[in-house]
């Protein structure tokens, strides 16, 4: 009895060995591909953290001081000519030169923004702003004018720069494509409102009505210096200045979890050059640091790394292209555009002009909620190919109207519908991701002084575009105009695909990496050549 049984023992354990181990085995394979498929899917979104959204839009608005200037500019100038009996090139002028003022503003706002903090420069740039437009809003005669753009321009420059840093440097890397496109929906809705103000104060009497269109900018600056009271300072610039526990206090508000608020100080420290194991609430940091901007043009051009010396061609082409194939052109001569494409009266060109103000703010705002689903590239590159695609639609448009004795409908409808349809895929994805993508790819050490080039770049070209747009008109005509827009736009669709590598999801301090690639030095024969 105790043979059989010890068999029918072994003959169970067999069995359950035989049919209960496979179960077992498929059913732990079965587990552990599913683990292998989970990492392959998307991760969840974190929810959006309202304290970092908030303090975007706080600095973003800084951004509606330029969009409300171009805006009313564009409908004031019709005015400002017939009150000042200015020519053509005194309107170019007038309307492109504070693009060349800025430049002030942006060279300084490097350094002051290091030395003074990210949160205290945006005060200073409202504050400029503000004296600017009640300046102009005063102003008897066209050299006080200009006097008063100039002062308008230097506050202009400021903000442009250091609105996309600061919410670079304080949002989360899971929105922070997001967060960082708000100071371009600032500058449309600037734009809109603008556009706006024109058509509102344009029933006024003539030496009335155009300088309360620009007296009015001054009121988004009183808001803006109110707001900033609530806004914390860049945690990156607190590292900067070894302020540790007060950077530590700011990245937990600001991150989407406390592991990620740690790792993001780990990483910035490291990129500061302080010790990793480092807890104290203040620390020394050198003064000769690089952190505080010494050195930094050494690098930038004498002595660049391949991968700084990538980040910088990308960040100053992206700016050149963004004006160059002629937002600004388009922006601030609108009602030119519709009285050469067969709208006659002011009323017909400044509500039309509105309707751009309208479908720039739409199709911003659908960028923004694109930008961190999307991809920085390909959004990038759909945008300039719609963009090249308008233009030459333009173009034509407006080639035909100017040739033709007689009004012809579908060409002015083509014409007013291509304008549109230019700012809607601009304001889609050239406008946002050239202020998202440019304060993004530098290195902490750099980012300041990068971010400062990008503008300079950015206010040269829009300043050459806006102060010649009249006269290449005349010389070229103003279809032959957008046709050169339409060309130089597709050089930048083959720039961007060949330069600029996709940013989405990757941690500031992660973002050196990426670049540097494009070309890899080889020595043969004592020659050095670039290979891809």
């Amino acid at each position: 009895m105790d043979v059989a049984a010890a068999r029918r023992s072994e003959h169970s354990s067999f069995f359950l060995y035989r049919f209960t181990l496979p179960a077992r085995v498929s059913e732990e394979m079965a587990e552990d591909k599913a683990a292998a498929l989970e990492d392959f899917d998307p991760q969840k979104r974190p929810k959006r953290n309202k304290y970092a959204f908030a303090c975007a839009i706080l600095a973003s608005m800084t951004s509606i001081l330029l969009g409300y200037d171009v805006g009313v500019m564009s409908g004031a100038v019709i005015y400002i000519k017939r009150d000042l009996k200015l020519t053509d090139v005194q309107i170019e002028i007038l309307v492109g030169i504070i693009n060349l003022f800025s430049l002030i503003g942006s060279c300084l706002a490097g350094r002051t923004s290091d030395w003074m903090g990210r949160r205290y420069t945006i005060v200073l740039a409202g504050s400029i702003f503000f004296t600017g437009a009640i300046l102009m809003g005063l102003s008897p005669n066209y050299p006080f004018l200009m006097f008063a753009r100039f002062v308008a321009g230097v506050g202009i420059g400021y903000a442009l720069m250091i609105a996309p840093v600061y919410t670079t440097e304080v949002s989360p890397p899971s929105c922070r494509g997001f967060l960082t496109s708000f100071p371009e929906v600032f500058i449309n809705g600037g734009i809109l409102l603008g556009y706006i103000s024109n058509y509102g104060f344009s029933k006024l009497p003539l030496h009335l009505g155009w300088r309360m269109m620009l007296g009015v900018g001054a009121v988004p600056s009183v808001i803006l210096a109110v707001g900033v009271l609530a806004m914390p300072e860049s945690p990156r610039w607190l590292v900067m200045r070894g302020r540790l526990g007060e950077a530590t206090k700011v990245l937990n508000k600001t991150s989407d979890s406390p592991e990620e608020a740690q790792l993001r100080l780990a990483e910035i420290k490291c990129a500061a050059g302080i010790p990793e194991s480092c807890s104290d609430d203040v620390v020394q940091v050198r003064k000769e640091s690089e952190a505080h901007g010494k050195g930094v043009w050494k690098e930038f051009f004498l002595h660049p790394t391949p991968a700084v010396r990538h980040i910088l061609i990308a960040a100053l082409g992206i700016h050149f292209f963004q004006q160059a194939s002629g937002i600004d052109a388009v922006v601030l001569y609108s009602p030119e555009i519709f009285k050469k494409a067969g709208l006659e009266s002011d009323g017909e060109q400044l509500l039309a002009t509105v309707a751009v103000g309208f479908a720039k703010t739409v199709f911003i705002l659908v960028a923004t909620f694109l930008l961190d689903r999307v991809g920085r590239r390909p959004l990038l590159l759909s945008s300039v190919g719609g963009m090249v695609v308008s233009l030459v639609a333009l173009g034509l448009g407006l080639s035909f109207i100017e040739h033709s004795r007689a009004a012809v409908k579908w060409a002015v409808g083509l014409s007013i519908g291509t304008v549109l349809s230019y700012v809607a895929t601009f304001s889609v994805g050239a406008g946002p991701i050239t202020w998202v993508y440019s304060s993004e790819i530098f290195p902490l050490r750099l980012r300041a002084q990068g971010a400062a080039m990008g503008v300079v770049v950015n206010r040269v070209t829009s300043g050459v575009i806006s102060m010649t747009f009249l006269s290449l008109s005349n010389k070229i005509t103003i279809g032959g105009a957008f046709f050169l827009f339409a060309g130089i736009a597709a050089c930048g669709w083959i720039f961007f695909y060949t330069m600029l590598p996709e940013t989405q999801g990757k941690t500031l301090e992660e973002m050196e990496g990426s670049f540097g690639k494009f070309a890899r030095s080889h020595h043969r024969n004592g020659d050095i050549q670039l290979a891809n």
